[in-house]
């Protein structure tokens, strides 16, 4: 198997795979294996739960000055991300001019380009969101 093959089926590679909580219901992501609420008690009681990808901005900052890898990409925005299962994420927003970015945007998870090694070297994925319209 190529390595393209490989890194393309690991599931939670192009979707959001969190945990839920099997004692109190909340759902965690990144995942966890222990409930912060519950401790012990969920302790082998935390399932894989997919999220909708669906959510809410919370907050929001626009990025001027990127850290060296990023460098001209810059300006680009990155949110705090309430989801509808109740879980924060934290993404960049694309596809929508910065300044139509506000608190209470819905948006969704999207899977874009990330980066790459080198000309030649893996091109990496991973999740983005862009505006829902309604």
């Amino acid at each position: 198997m190529g390595v393209p093959r490989y890194w393309r089926e690991i599931p939670s590679r192009y979707n959001l795979i969190g945990k839920k909580c099997g004692v109190c219901g909340k759902i965690y992501f990144p995942p966890r294996s222990i409930c912060p609420t519950c401790r012990r008690k969920s302790a082998g009681k935390m399932e894989d739960y997919k999220l909708d990808g669906k959510g809410t901005v919370e907050s929001f900052t626009i990025i001027r000055v990127p850290p060296p890898e990023f460098e001209g990409k810059s300006p680009y925005a990155i949110a705090l991300i309430k989801m509808d299962e109740g879980c924060y994420l934290t993404g960049q927003i694309v596809d929508c001019n910065l300044d139509d970015i506000h608190i209470g945007m819905r948006v969704e998870a999207c899977f874009r380009r990330i980066q790459e090694d080198g000309k030649r070297g893996a091109i990496y994925y991973g999740y983005k969101f862009r505006s829902l319209k309604s």
